[in-house]
């Protein structure tokens, strides 16, 4: 057990002066000190170590809605392929430990080779290794030579699809995610064309209604966003050509937009000078010209936004993670709604209901900053300490 004392609290709920008292992986008591001193006492741990919180912001960790932990921020993704698992492994763990130690505290996964993120999962669960909790979909569900097709699951019709997604469940799978569109990184792939088709879509939504199991569907373009909202696809990542009718779809469904501006951010500003594919940047400057307008039509919308980051993309990586917050705010949300895309928005979509407040009975995922992150951005950017499930780990 231990005490953060002296600071301010900031989450969803806003910020206020408060102590915070841990124990066991949880939060036990935030408040006033007397009450945190009866919360101390309730629990008969005797003069629990405290933490000095004076002049500092304690606020939930970050939750990334979309990574690839495999992926390392090489200039040519598909060059990964033929490392060994052996590496992998080795990049996947360095890779999670970078996001805990940068303040992200939870990650989901959404397309590593074969069992490799799962695996991460139960590894950081059994404190094997260092890192955010995990969530994971195993492999990406796509059409046969589709986007990602070089570590996804290619399947073609909805019987096969349907097949597919259901190994993924059997696997430990506690996501879903599939191809809607082509995309940026695949050469070859036209990034806004559909790919697989509203019938594969519903079959892939069928395989996960029985176990309530959250889908994701990689869409840039807007006809492959509309079939997966059609679909009851539960999130649309990237999301870039989105219209004011897919927007509108989406508000209304309460379908979750994880924008990742990070990805498209890496590539541009980077280029073929840095390695990156010609190809893929040229596709990337397309997209990235579009990306205002689904803002737009987004935020006009009222569409439900969770953050993610495409992690693992090129010079997109995982120490940086806390930059989309502040890339989130040039496109047009204020400090306080990027921390809520951060925080519950991200918890709610993962589903998960004891993790993104700071909150008696939720899980100690805490980040103490040097300033308020409601009022500025940047403040996520260099954490004074981090703690995941209660446990200091920067």
């Amino acid at each position: 057990m231990y005490v953060l004392r002296g600071g301010r609290v900031a989450d969803a709920a806003g910020t206020r002066e408060a102590d915070v008292a841990v124990a066991d992986g949880e939060i036990v008591a935030v408040g006033d000190p007397e009450a945190v001193d009866d919360a101390v006492e309730a629990h008969d741990d005797g003069e629990p170590p405290e933490v000095d919180a004076d002049g500092k912001v304690v606020a939930p960790g970050l939750i990334d809605a979309h990574v690839h932990a495999m992926m390392d921020g090489r200039p040519d993704v598909s060059t990964a392929v033929s490392d060994s698992d052996y590496t992998a492994s080795y990049r996947t763990a360095s890779n999670l430990e970078a996001a805990v130690e940068a303040g992200v505290t939870t990650v989901r996964d959404l397309g590593s080779r074969e069992t490799l993120a799962l695996d991460a999962a139960e590894a950081v669960a059994a404190g094997d290794i260092d890192g955010p909790r995990v969530l994971a979909c195993g492999r990406n569900v796509i059409m046969t030579g589709g986007h990602g097709n070089w570590f996804g699951r290619e399947a073609d019709g909805p019987a096969e699809v349907r097949k597919a997604a259901r190994e993924q469940l059997k696997a430990g799978a506690d996501v879903l995610k599939c191809m809607a569109t082509g995309g940026v990184l695949t050469e070859g792939a036209v990034t806004g064309a559909p790919e697989l088709t509203p019938e594969e879509l519903a079959a892939f939504t069928d395989a996960a209604a029985p176990t309530d199991t959250p889908t994701a569907a990689h869409a840039h373009g807007e006809e492959g966003i509309k079939n997966a909202v059609e679909a009851g696809i539960s999130s649309i990542e990237h999301g870039t050509f989105m219209d004011r009718e897919a927007a509108e779809m989406m508000a209304e469904r309460g379908t979750y937009w994880v924008p990742t501006a990070s990805a498209l951010r890496g590539i541009v500003e980077h280029g073929v000078e840095a390695g990156i594919p010609e190809d893929a940047v040229a596709k990337a400057e397309d997209a990235a010209n579009r990306f205002d307008d689904a803002w737009d039509h987004a935020l006009d919308a009222g569409v439900p936004i969770a953050m993610g980051t495409d992690a693992g993309t090129p010079f997109n990586f995982f120490e940086d993670i806390p930059q989309e917050l502040a890339h989130m705010v040039e496109y047009g949300l204020s400090p306080e709604r990027a921390l809520e895309a951060a925080t519950v928005n991200a918890a709610d979509l993962l589903g998960l209901d004891d993790v993104g407040r700071v909150e008696e009975g939720y899980q100690a995922d805490l980040v103490v900053l040097d300033a308020d992150p409601t009022e500025d951005v940047e403040a996520w950017q260099e954490p004074e300490a981090v703690f995941a499930r209660g446990e200091r780990v920067a």
